[in-house]
């Protein structure tokens, strides 16, 4: 199998990848390179291709996920105090909007 072949890889594997890449080249990185980390990123949290059979193979980790998601955190770490407590706020207020909505129509 030549290097690059995707053959191996599952139809869930290569749509993760593909929504992986979107999302790099929406936040600017070149076609080419976006391609390349989408399927370092599968690679990592799946261990590679895993058609070889039902059943088969190791789960995924999603390792990568996870510190996107850390990563992500420090937005809300650099806000003050303030900012942080009028979101809090707003999203209880949003909750509770919801769930009374959610009463009303069953």
């Amino acid at each position: 199998m030549p290097r690059g072949d995707k053959s191996k890889y599952t139809d869930k594997q290569k749509r993760k990848a593909e929504h992986i890449e979107e999302s790099y080249e929406n936040r600017g990185v070149p076609a080419d390179e976006a391609e390349r980390r989408a399927w370092a990123t599968v690679n990592k949290e799946s261990g590679g291709g895993n058609k070889s059979g039902s059943g088969r193979g190791k789960p995924d980790t999603h390792v990568a996920s996870k510190k996107g998601g850390k990563k992500g955190g420090a937005a809300s770490a650099a806000r003050t105090p303030e900012q942080r407590s009028a979101s809090a706020t707003k999203a209880a207020a949003t909750r509770k909007r919801n769930r009374e909505a959610g009463r009303r129509s069953s």
